[in-house]
């Protein structure tokens, strides 16, 4: 299948890589690009003590770019949503690292309120974007557990040319386009270009990671849209097996 991949480069270069060993021809359509804010995380961590929470990579990206500054805080809980963030933050040198698997920001704060424990000396330090879903922080707060938001990246809007769409999406047709969150999914139907071709993508499939990033499609373009069933990768790219 001839699949686009809706990421920034770094993550959507590894889904490439997968979905060509699975024997599918995929193209990056990076739609937002990562401004880290290095200082703001390192001010964070300063100011703060025991657990950090993160529900993205980029974070881990962040942090890492802290270089041996970052040593002595490997010690502290961080909570993570997803293998593949608690990987990074693993490989970065975090020891005591705890995953949230079966789903996205509301899961991850039911998992930290049965970790109580660790926020008894400190409110959750959690290292965000921007912009960004709202559910953990509603969750965390409805739960009454104390926690601090420091944004350390912000996701900076990409705009394809016209005519890098054209050859992406009318040259040759497209079977599925992946979307990995809500955002993302606002800029690619925001794009003027889909707009203004909505007839090319009436065979095309949107594969989505929630049913909240489902949500951000326009009712008239969701004619072929299929939602995992946990939000990873594994349950998504499973979706292009499925017909």
């Amino acid at each position: 299948m001839r699949v686009v991949v809706t990421r920034p480069q770094h993550s959507g270069e590894r889904t490439v890589r997968r979905l060509a060993q699975m024997g599918h021809e995929a193209l990056l359509l990076p739609l937002a690009e990562p401004v880290h804010l290095v200082e703001e995380a390192w001010q964070a961590l300063l100011d703060t003590e025991g657990a950090i929470a993160v529900t993205s990579a980029e974070a881990i990206r962040v942090l890492a770019l802290l270089g041996s500054d970052l040593a002595e805080h490997l010690g502290r809980p961080l909570f993570a949503v997803g293998r593949a963030t608690a990987k990074e933050a693993a490989n970065l040198g975090f020891t005591n690292v705890v995953i949230s698997e079966g789903g996205g920001g509301t899961e991850l704060a039911a998992l930290i309120s049965g970790h109580a424990a660790s926020l008894a000396k400190a409110p959750l330090l959690y290292l965000a974007g921007h912009p960004r879903a709202a559910s953990f922080e509603t969750r965390l707060a409805e739960l009454q557990l104390p926690f601090r938001t420091v944004e350390c990246y912000r996701m900076l809007d990409i705009v394809p040319e016209d005519d890098s769409l054209r050859r992406l999406f009318i040259d040759r047709n497209v079977d599925a386009v992946l979307l990995y969150s809500h955002q993302t999914a606002q800029r690619f139907f925001g794009l003027s270009f889909v707009q203004r071709n909505r007839e090319i993508f009436t065979e095309t499939r949107f594969l989505c990671l929630s049913e909240a990033i489902a949500e951000a499609i326009p009712a008239a373009m969701r004619l072929h849209v299929d939602t995992a069933d946990m939000p990873n990768e594994d349950r998504l790219l499973a979706l292009l097996d499925a017909e």
